[in-house]
């Protein structure tokens, strides 16, 4: 078996776990990472300075701005999932992937070209425009094929496991799987114009087709952007701090009320809209109470750190995942806010939305991801650590800058945005024209930009880092150790 890592049970059995494939998910999370990074960063500029989209129909902003979401969603995002899902699933149930290597290359090649389909239809200008759901029908079908095949392949090494106890990581793996194949299937439900053509339209219409799309992509975020990780979460952050998970009880209270709840809160997308007023009340109650689970898994995770915060001094992959799971706590206090109507008609609409969206995804989604790529990549080369944590150091630091440029940035605009819209004057004319504000959030476009680059600055050295740990490289560098002259426990 082309396998790669031996590990011993209890029994004192070698198990050959496969993983050749997890290195090439590895490696496409880090590359589909940087390249929807650059696109962001593109866009961003485009919207700055729009002599930018250069007049051509493939470097606009309309559509490039659907390859970098569907980038770093998908291609970056999905990859992470993909290498850790299938990874943690054989060392938590003892045994070996269900259908082996073979069926791990045919999940990596076909959900690579999926991503490439995809791409290539957003700058050639063929796209449904749905947010989260723009591959025409043949890309979904094909996506499909691997998505039933990613499921039979992690439901099987459960049912195979060595291992009587499923640990909750997988509960959250599972359900990730799962509620997407069936957000999936529903939302993209498609009528093609032709057998051979690239065009379709979708069987719902009307409300019922934005309340469909609007069930779909907050549940996207639910449950692509939010299980999934919460698995990585619950499996890398333990391992890194080594310690246990603060409370197995608490994660599975998280567990289940996150599952039921989460799926109901996709309206508050929809408010001031032609949805039922019924409908948008009991999508915004549902967020609101999503706060309490949502929380329980922060705190679950930063927790998990009891008794070992010193190894915040001195190792910046853990510093990374605890930095995550306090951007997750953020951004899921934010989001119910936001979904308040009294608060949403202000930030309907506007740059506020895009700041909420990527302190989650960058602070959450992206840092939990740097931290399992950085514990992962010596595991999976057989090496004794990192190149360098230096470098590890300086990505953190220069990523969490970005990000702050770039939410308050955009938190600032996007409030702006909505008050200067609702102002009137004494006659009751509105104060401002749509230009003017447009004018006024140029500065705040240009610092996010900039904010963007730091990003994608920490993500190449990130790639340098990586490819130098591959290559068997370390790097002789200053210890992390705390100094001699500080008395362990001193600082506590």
């Amino acid at each position: 078996m082309s396998a790669a890592l031996a590990a011993t049970s209890g029994a004192n059995v070698s198990i050959q776990y496969n993983e050749a494939f997890v290195r090439k998910f590895v490696i496409a999370t880090i590359f589909w990472g940087v390249v929807g990074m650059l696109v962001g960063v593109v866009i961003a500029f485009q919207l700055a300075f729009p002599v930018l989209n250069l007049d051509l129909p493939w470097t606009t902003f309309g559509r490039l701005r659907p390859v970098h979401t569907s980038a770093v969603i998908f291609a970056f995002g999905g990859n992470a999932l993909f290498a850790t899902s299938l990874y943690v699933v054989q060392r938590t149930c003892r045994t070996t992937l269900f259908g082996g290597e073979a069926m791990g290359n045919f999940l990596f090649w076909g959900f690579q070209l999926f991503i490439v389909l995809a791409a290539s239809g957003y700058v050639l200008g063929i796209t449904q425009s749905k947010e989260y759901a723009e591959p025409e029908w043949y890309v979904d079908l094909w996506l499909t094929i691997v998505w039933v095949a990613y499921l039979i392949c992690f439901a099987g090494t459960l049912m195979k496991r060595k291992e009587p106890h499923i640990y909750v990581a997988n509960w959250f793996f599972l359900a990730f799987i799962i509620t997407v194949a069936m957000l999936h299937l529903v939302n993209n439900a498609a009528v093609p114009v032709s057998f051979f053509g690239t065009k379709s339209y979708i069987v719902w219409a009307g409300v019922q087709d934005a309340m469909t799309q609007w069930w779909y992509g907050h549940n996207a975020v639910g449950f692509f952007l939010t299980a999934g990780f919460l698995g990585m979460m619950y499996y890398f952050v333990p391992k890194q701090a080594d310690r246990p998970v603060y409370s197995y009880r608490l994660s599975i209270v998280h567990f289940w009320t996150l599952i039921f709840l989460y799926i109901w809160a996709g309206p508050h997308h929809l408010h001031y809209t032609a949805l039922p007023d019924w409908a948008q009340t009991l999508g915004m109650t549902f967020s609101i109470i999503l706060w309490m689970p949502s929380w329980g898994g922060m705190i679950n995770g930063i927790m998990t750190l009891s008794g070992a915060w010193d190894k915040l001094r001195t190792d910046p992959i853990l510093r990374f995942m605890v930095a995550s799971v306090a951007f997750y706590g953020m951004s899921t206090f934010e989001g119910p806010m936001m979904s308040i109507k009294a608060v949403n008609s202000l930030s309907h609409y506007t740059d506020w939305t895009i700041g909420h969206v990527h302190s989650g995804a960058l602070g959450w989604v992206a840092f939990i991801t740097f931290g399992c790529m950085y514990n992962l990549v010596p595991a999976l080369w057989k090496r004794e650590r990192l190149y360098s944590l230096r470098l590890v150091t300086y990505h953190f630091w220069i990523s969490t800058i970005g990000i702050v440029l770039y939410i308050t940035a955009m938190w600032i605009s996007g409030i702006m945005q909505g008050l200067m819209w609702r102002a009137y004057d004494s006659l009751g004319f509105l104060q401002y024209s749509f230009i003017e504000t447009v004018e006024a959030m140029h500065p705040y476009y240009v610092i996010r930009a900039f904010g963007g680059v730091l990003f994608l600055v920490g993500a190449l050295i990130m790639v340098y880092n990586v490819w130098k740990t591959i290559k068997g490289d370390l790097r002789t560098e200053e210890s992390f150790e705390q100094p001699a002259h500080v008395p362990a426990g001193a600082a506590e």
